[in-house]
């Protein structure tokens, strides 16, 4: 089959030999190695390292019969900001212009967001009887307009108006919304305003572990010995990497370090990313000793620092979207076997309690936070049931290969019954 998707913000295969994949780059991959078509259409701009990719579109083999089409537009240096909104804009109207100069997909799977990218793509399915898949991942618009103080919401819903329409219209024409979790489907099918059908499915963030050279390896663990952080069965490591911006709340780990190297327990926070927010990160832990953060790190240092840690954390603020959703970090700490220590509340707290494979403390409160980190530090064994837990529930949900199969099975499915409607 001919398999296209639509996704930017994700890394790609050509971006670098180590790039960690996610969940549309390890689909096509899976995909591609079933035996499909795949071509990828993207963004020539990388959304987290704020770079350009190509001077021009470009279209790239990965692989005989897997190509990656770049589409160039306009670079950002913000998230949130017009330049972004005119970058979305001018990739769905290339795309729109390139999809009919391709030879004919029998399936399409669309990332939510980028809205006026789905709207495209359902525009396009339904000239060619084509079925598109939506493929939910955040909630926009809706959680574009809770970014503005609450007495202008109104106002940015109505700034948004267009983006409004666009996105009932791919919602509502879609063939199918899928998401990482049922309540993001859920979202969605009532955004497009009807009732959840059969292929309405979930399908969790997965992720795929990836051994080192022993070289790699080493080197990784010297980075990790040059700032501070070693093999010892005496420290507490706590690691976190990600994009660190407005998602996430630094203030209670500030003061829970503090508190807790008053208390002469030896623990290490461990912070990795880059991001708008990481000055004020280095600003605000610049008098804990036992607060790291080392800026970008890459995936064999981030692989060799799970390793080193005894627990991942996950700050996130629980926003009404991320409560409803099942976020790719905590997922990659289980996948190493390490406890989630998080503040996210929702679907992520109740996966923790209900497996016994981390512990969720309150959003701003360090008082908690320090209270859950004592009791792990304090009861080892307690840490060490949860790690095997985490390693258990990566296992039986969350391993890219099992997946991203049952997705590649359900859209080669999916085109099979349009294919034989038709």
């Amino acid at each position: 089959m001919n398999i296209w998707l639509t996704t930017i913000g994700e890394p790609l295969p050509t971006d670098g030999s180590d790039e960690r994949l996610l969940r549309t780059g390890i689909l096509a991959e899976q995909l591609h190695n079933q035996g499909h078509e795949v071509l990828w259409w993207t963004s020539s701009f990388d959304h987290v390292r704020k770079r350009q990719r190509a001077a021009h579109d470009q279209r790239i083999t990965v692989r005989e019969g897997y190509d990656i089409c770049l589409l160039r537009a306009n670079s950002y240096p913000r998230n949130v900001s017009f330049r972004r909104m005119k970058n979305h804009r001018t990739i769905a109207k290339k795309f729109s212009q390139q999809a009919m100069r391709e030879p004919r997909p029998d399936v399409i799977v669309s990332s939510w967001p980028l809205i006026e990218l789905c709207a495209e793509a359902v525009r396009f399915g339904k000239a060619t009887d084509v079925p598109v898949v939506l493929d939910v991942r955040d909630m926009w618009p809706d959680a574009i307009v809770d970014l503005a103080p609450k007495g202008l919401r109104k106002i940015a819903k109505l700034a948004l108006r267009g983006v409004y329409r666009e996105a009932k219209f791919a919602a509502s024409q879609a063939t199918s919304i899928i998401g990482i979790t049922d309540k993001i489907v859920d979202w969605g099918v009532g955004f497009a305003g009807r009732n959840r059908s059969a292929i309405d499915l979930a399908f969790p963030m997965g992720y795929r572990s990836k051994s080192a050279s022993d070289s790699d390896q080493h080197e990784s663990v010297s980075f990790w010995q040059s700032h501070g952080v070693c093999a010892s069965k005496s420290e507490f490591v706590l690691c976190f990497f990600g994009t660190i911006g407005r998602h996430f709340e630094i203030e209670p780990i500030v003061e829970a370090a503090r508190r807790l190297e008053l208390s002469q327990r030896k623990v290490k926070f461990v912070l990795c990313g880059d991001g708008p927010h990481l000055p004020r990160w280095r600003q605000l832990a610049a008098d804990c000793s036992n607060v790291v953060l080392p800026g970008w790190v890459d995936a064999e240092m981030i692989r060799s620092l799970m390793q080193l840690s005894s627990a991942g954390l996950a700050p996130y603020y629980s926003s009404w979207d991320f409560t409803m959703s099942l976020p790719n970090k905590p997922i990659e700490y289980l996948s190493a076997g390490l406890p989630v220590i998080s503040s996210l509340q929702g679907e992520l707290a109740n996966l923790l309690a209900q497996n016994d494979c981390g512990m969720t403390y309150q959003n701003g409160d360090a008082a908690d936070l320090v209270r859950v980190i004592t009791a792990c530090y304090d009861s080892r064994s307690c840490c060490a049931r949860m790690a095997k837990n985490a390693a258990a529930l990566f296992r039986e949900r969350f391993v890219a290969e099992t997946v991203y199969g049952q997705m590649s099975d359900f859209l080669t499915q999916l085109a099979d019954e349009k294919r034989v409607a038709a």
